[in-house]
């Protein structure tokens, strides 16, 4: 297979338009800003929200102000999808490039820094846990209720009794927002965010140069995988540490991509020692590693193995020490699988047999949970390995593999959330995309950003709610090709 440094110059080392589609970017700087401003009243808010409590502002978290303040952010979500989709055509059709889609991503991103919580509760676990390690206690083994602060008391009931799941690298950083804060609320969000948002700076940096390894265009990567609202509204808005995880590996892909094994393997450790899941993309850094050394196959593989396994042993190593943290975020994974929606296919099998065979006999929902997510985790090893071993020539096919695998992962993992998707979507975004993958690709971005409802429950069992979804994804997927389906305006930009 050919290095990106030897393909034949074509249509996708073409250089991009600088031109910049102000019209279009501001639709979207209105609808983030909507969205900030609904989210007030519908968001995943406060318990108690110091800024809206006793003043005459309250109105919005009740009754008809919370309608309108969902009506609003709605309103929002609908200004930002139209204009990413107008975007991606533009895009598409090379009337702009990678500097719009940046501008974009940074002027999309501001207002969301300073939202409340949106679609997730899942922030207010982390600030929790980086309360339970600043006060002496060890997240890995209780949970926040132990604690009965004002970050505890907004912890979702799921997670009140759980321990922190995330890497030690993750936990540091969590624990020095709380003490940055000295453990207000509303501090330690935003604090998180621009925390999490070098995540989302990484990725713009690593994604230009990853499509140039994969044989895509930067700026349909940044616009993909930076710019889509999936991203910046569930990862940013939702502030969930998947983000930081992401542009590690990211970054690290790229250095492995570059020459730089050593280097790009430490990195994804560091990603690794953030969330467990870049785990899945290091078997694969390590082909590419081994297809640059000389000598018989085996042996090479076997030195890059070797490796990249003391490398990774090293930092990890020395991330956990440094943290002063042990393992017992591994076993803590388990806690995941508490959750329970059919975006996890294994999920998805085993509560339809439970609600097929429930028709005619009583029966506890357990074990159809149990033995479908099993043969889900057997089915995952397979498609790992399989992807594995015909990445074997490494390069640029082990990278596309390895999004193969992670979208594997995040399809047969016991737990499934919308964002989960972000994965393979970060390291695919770099690949050379048709006009149908990218209709496909914004069809499932849009369902996957709207099937969550803005307070953090799931839609996903709202079947009236789910077929507007359907009818607004395939909206969406139409206007990447077609301008204006709608005949909303005479003007294509």
């Amino acid at each position: 297979m050919r290095s990106a440094a030897t393909r034949t110059p074509g249509a996708a080392d073409q250089p991009d338009p600088g031109g910049i589609p102000v019209r279009t970017i501001l639709l979207g700087v209105a609808g983030v800003m909507l969205i900030a401003l609904g989210g007030t009243g519908a968001g995943a808010i406060l318990k108690r929200d110091p800024l809206l409590a006793d003043t005459s502002l309250s109105w919005i978290r009740y009754g008809h102000g919370h309608d309108l303040a969902t009506a609003v952010l709605y309103l929002g979500l609908g200004l930002v999808i139209w204009a990413w989709t107008r975007l991606g055509r533009m895009v598409r059709d090379r009337h702009v490039g990678s500097t719009a889609v940046l501008t974009a991503v940074v002027v999309w991103t501001l207002p969301l820094l300073f939202a409340p919580p949106l679609f997730s509760k899942d922030i207010y676990s982390y600030l929790a846990q980086g309360q339970l390690a600043l006060n002496g206690l060890d997240p890995y083994t209780v949970g926040p209720a132990v604690l009965q602060s004002p970050l505890s008391d907004n912890v979702s009931w799921v997670w009140q009794n759980t321990p922190a799941p995330y890497g030690p690298l993750f936990m540091v950083l969590a624990e020095g927002v709380v003490w940055a804060t000295g453990g207000g609320v509303i501090g330690g969000v935003v604090l998180m965010r621009l925390v999490l948002a070098v995540g989302l700076a990484l990725v713009c940096w690593s994604l230009p140069g990853l499509a140039r390894h994969l044989g895509g265009r930067p700026a349909v990567a940044l616009w993909l995988a930076a710019a889509n609202p999936l991203v910046l509204v569930h990862l940013i808005g939702g502030a969930h540490n998947d983000l930081l995880m992401v542009g590690l590996m990211a970054v690290g892909v790229l250095f492995v991509l570059d020459g730089k094994h050593v280097l790009g393997v430490a990195v994804v450790t560091l990603a690794f020692a953030v969330k467990a899941t870049a785990a899945v993309a290091l078997p694969f850094l390590v082909l590419v590693w081994a297809a640059r050394l000389p000598g018989p196959r085996r042996a090479a593989l076997g030195k890059a193995m070797g490796a990249s396994v003391a490398v990774f042993l090293a930092v990890f190593t020395a991330t956990t020490l440094l943290a002063g943290r042990d393992l017992g975020w591994i076993p803590a994974l388990r806690t995941s699988s508490m959750i329970v929606n059919w975006l996890s296919l294994p999920s998805a099998v085993g509560d339809f047999a439970h609600t097929a065979v429930n028709l005619f006999v009583r029966v506890e929902p357990g074990v159809f949970m149990t033995v479908a997510r099993g043969l889900g985790s057997v089915l995952l090893v397979y498609i790992a390995w399989r992807q594995w071993r015909v990445a074997e020539d490494g390069g640029p096919e082990a990278v596309r593999r390895a999004a193969i695998t992670m979208l594997a992962v995040a399809l047969l993992s016991p737990a499934t959330l919308p964002w989960y998707f972000s994965w393979p979507l970060l390291l695919g975004a770099g690949l050379a995309w048709t006009a149908t993958g990218l209709r496909a690709m914004a069809f499932f971005s849009v369902w996957l950003l709207l099937v969550t409802f803005p307070n953090g429950d799931t839609a996903l069992y709202s079947w009236g709610y789910l077929a507007l979804t359907v009818l607004v994804s395939a909206l969406a997927s139409v206007s990447l090709v077609k301008p204006d389906p709608l005949k909303l305006s005479g003007r294509y930009s």
